[in-house]
């Protein structure tokens, strides 16, 4: 299920200094960190303790 456009405009990273995250499948993903945050029923789970490292 996709992300409302207009929450994902004001999304953002927890850790990097407010940095957009962009959608990427089932996943948020920073633009500056690439931390992955889980969408979970369709709701973004933007908790540092549940973010999964970025992917190489």
């Amino acid at each position: 299920m996709p992300i409302d456009r207009e929450l994902l405009e004001i999304l953002a990273c927890p850790d990097d200094h407010h940095a957009p995250v962009r959608e990427q499948g089932e996943y948020l993903v920073c633009t500056q960190c690439r931390r992955r945050f889980p969408i979970r029923d369709g709701i973004p789970v933007m908790l540092l303790d549940e973010a999964l490292p970025p992917e190489d």
